[in-house]
């Protein structure tokens, strides 16, 4: 196997979940405003420019304090793992080790007091929604 093809087959390896103050420190983390999102950074682990543009994608995810994202439908499912801080949703307050499974047609404009560190693995891009509630 050519090297290229050999360095595109590896893994990427993200160590440390449980620590995560390493990685906010080890990992280069990107401002992420779509979607209406304030205050949010992400890691992309893939993204819809290698999955295509309805594909899948998935990102360590920070929330710094006082961040949210507006209202938004889910076209598929989404999964939350918050590893570090707590997310708060219209279903209530997330802490640390909390799973969120959306379903798709759900709607949420997730948010934070504290701050988040969450692993969000996106089935299919979001849209829009109005607000809930």
């Amino acid at each position: 196997m050519p090297a290229q093809e050999a360095a595109a087959a590896a893994p990427l390896l993200v160590e440390g979940l449980d620590r995560p103050e390493e990685l906010l420190r080890r990992l280069r983390f990107t401002p992420l405003t779509a979607d209406g999102r304030v205050g949010v950074e992400v890691f992309p682990l893939y993204t819809t420019d290698q999955t295509g543009p309805t594909g899948p994608a998935a990102s360590l995810v920070r929330y710094h304090p006082g961040a949210a994202a507006a209202p938004h439908r889910h076209t598929s499912y989404e999964i939350i793992l918050v590893l570090d801080g707590e997310l708060i949703t219209e279903d209530g307050q997330h802490p640390k080790n909390s799973l969120l499974v959306m379903a798709p047609g759900s709607v949420h404009a997730p948010r934070t007091e504290q701050g988040a560190l969450m692993l969000v693995v996106w089935e299919a891009p979001v849209e829009p929604a109005e607000p809930v509630g």
